[in-house]
């Protein structure tokens, strides 16, 4: 590559990341739903034409700010997982738990951006996908490997719920049971429901110390899906089956 190629490509990443950076003081300020490239573009100094450039719409540039969002959340709890690793799948699953909620009250307007309330006009796109799965894939992978070692206790299902929990199953995790995946399923949206009460408000005057109910909350979610038996210093919560 040229020098000059170079310089470009240096100038091209330092602009895409202001015109980023600006846009999330905009939707602290504003919401996403206000979001708009010409104002963006006129508290950077730019002409909308040059904005455009770096960001052909609107929904290019939330699907940016989406992205990175989700690949934040990912990245703080695969960091929280690593350092519990070699614990034991209970207490690994209430690491990326917490991790979640911890990034979430650290980024509350991005965390309202993906998991808040649906942005007018915008349809978010496939490529959102990988990143939107980092946590889930993470607490499956958990799951996998409690169901392979020391195995999960499992909830029958309704005869009602059988045939979509075998094509939940077969989509998301085919190798564990379909009444697990169910649970993670469950699970995974109770979680993002227990960081949005607190991060938007309706914890207020029910729940004071927040963070041993979190921590409380997750462990029951990891009974939920399977992760029955103590950890040390625990009592069983239920039996267990392999």
């Amino acid at each position: 590559m040229s020098t000059a190629r170079g310089a470009r490509a240096r100038a091209r990443i330092e602009v895409t990341a202001a015109i980023k950076d600006e846009a999330r003081r905009q939707l602290a300020a504003e919401g996403a739903a206000k979001l708009s490239l010409r104002a963006v573009a006129r508290e950077l100094g730019m002409v909308s034409s040059a904005l455009y450039r770096y960001f052909p719409s609107r929904d290019d540039l939330l699907t940016a700010l989406i992205i990175d969002a989700y690949d934040s959340l990912g990245e703080a709890a695969e960091f929280a997982h690593a350092e519990v690793a070699a614990a034991g799948p209970r207490e690994r699953w209430v690491t990326v738990c917490t991790a979640a909620r911890r990034w979430a009250l650290g980024h509350p307007h991005e965390y309202a951006l993906i998991y808040g309330s649906p942005v007018p006009g915008y349809v978010a796109p496939q490529e959102t996908v990988p990143a939107a799965s980092r946590v889930g894939l993470l607490l499956i992978g958990i799951v996998r490997d409690a169901h392979r070692g020391r195995g999960l206790a499992r909830t029958p299902l309704p005869a009602g719920l059988k045939t979509e929990a075998g094509r939940m199953a077969a989509e998301l995790a085919p190798d564990l049971p379909a009444e697990v995946v169910v649970a993670l399923v469950a699970s995974w949206a109770q979680l993002y429901g227990l960081i949005g009460f607190e991060l938007f408000g309706q914890f207020n005057k029910v729940v004071e110390d927040r963070e041993p109910f979190f921590r409380h909350a997750a462990g029951r979610l990891a009974h939920d899906v399977g992760l029955v038996y103590p950890e040390p210093g625990e009592t069983a919560g239920g039996p267990h089956s392999a």
